[in-house]
């Protein structure tokens, strides 16, 4: 049995404050029984267990550890070093998310004692009608104007809202003052990172009665004091076959993500990155191997990785996934995605 093939994941499930039932009421996941508020699965965190194969049962930072570039693949090393690269999620917010901001590599690298920054992006799978998000402001302003609105709990006066629908592609670069609104389902893909400054919570209390922590002056620091210049990005296809359908999504020197729409197949290798493949239709195949000999079965809202190391691969439908990774800085999808969204 190859120690290398792609590895099938059991998402670990968050209870938040704004969560719901809607991950399971669509489809996508099994939630724990009674009323458990699940806002967040997370597809690709370290903690996450191998369900397949050789390396059943242990851990994503388990196997970073003992296969390092092999799985990783020399262009998220370049960047991200001996770490798994990207996090993605499945996002239900039966609430609006408090607005927060996030660092730069660079303002993470010395606050937050080496941390990467985050930059992220979302993927709209559904939302309830009018459903909006926070992205930038509705005009520039000075630092101490926000600082005053946000201590008058009147921050929202100065918030862009955008209202949002199914398959809106949303890229959230580092510094962007944003938050989720009540009703939107979502997938996000985002440099691995847990560096968050929450901005403002609307006066909230947690569930035992209590404001929930603010990191406003970190979030001062790091934030874009004006209008987001682009909200929804432009998706670009890249390939239209009688097979499938290839869109690239977003790209940037983080990762590139990219919808696959199969019809009946498509074909690829391997090489500078894992991939992360999550599926967003029906059941799918992954077949591997010299002759494709081998296969592995992905059911709607799972996420597999394919290491980098892998080689020839063949994803099989009917369906649709997302297909994201570590681009090299002449990756073509994403050189096609920033001429359209320059």
């Amino acid at each position: 049995m190859q120690e290398t093939y792609p590895l099938r994941l059991e998402a670990s499930l968050h209870k938040t404050l704004w969560g719901g039932r809607r991950l399971e009421e669509a489809g996508w996941k099994n939630l724990p029984d009674g009323d458990v508020q699940i806002g967040e699965a997370w597809e690709t965190e370290i903690n996450t267990i191998v369900q397949n194969g050789l390396h059943r049962g242990k851990t994503l930072g388990q196997l970073v550890n003992e296969l390092g570039t092999r799985l990783l693949g020399t262009d998220a090393v370049a960047i991200f070093g001996q770490r798994f690269p990207l996090l993605a999620k499945f996002i239900d917010a039966r609430e609006k998310l408090s607005v927060q901001v996030h660092p730069n590599d660079e303002y993470a690298a010395l606050y937050e004692d080496g941390k990467l920054g985050k930059t992220e992006f979302w993927y709209i799978l559904d939302s309830k009608p009018d459903a909006k998000i926070v992205h930038g402001l509705k005009a520039p302003v000075m630092r101490e104007f926000v600082q005053k609105a946000i201590e008058q709990v009147q921050l929202e006066d100065l918030l862009h809202e955008e209202t949002v629908g199914p398959e809106d592609v949303i890229l959230v670069p580092a510094g962007t003052v944003h938050a989720i609104g009540s009703g939107v389902l979502l997938y996000e893909l985002q440099e691995y990172s847990d560096v968050t400054y929450r901005m403002y919570d609307y006066g909230r209390l947690d569930a035992q009665g209590q404001p929930r922590e603010l990191h406003i002056e970190r979030s001062l620091d790091v934030s874009r004091y004006e209008p987001s210049k682009r909200i929804k990005a432009l998706p670009v296809t890249l390939a239209e076959t009688t097979d499938y359908v290839d869109r690239c999504l977003v790209g940037n020197r983080y990762f590139v993500s990219r919808e696959i729409i199969l019809l009946t197949a498509m074909e690829g290798q391997t090489g500078g990155s894992c991939i992360i493949v999550s599926a967003l239709g029906a059941d799918m195949h992954i077949s591997y191997g010299m002759d494709l000999e081998h296969s592995e079965q992905l059911a709607r809202g799972q996420t597999m990785i394919l290491p980098a190391s892998l080689g020839r691969y063949r994803l099989e439908g009917p369906g649709a996934c997302l297909y994201s990774y570590v681009p090299a800085s002449t990756d073509q999808a994403w050189q096609a995605w920033r001429e359209q969204n320059s």
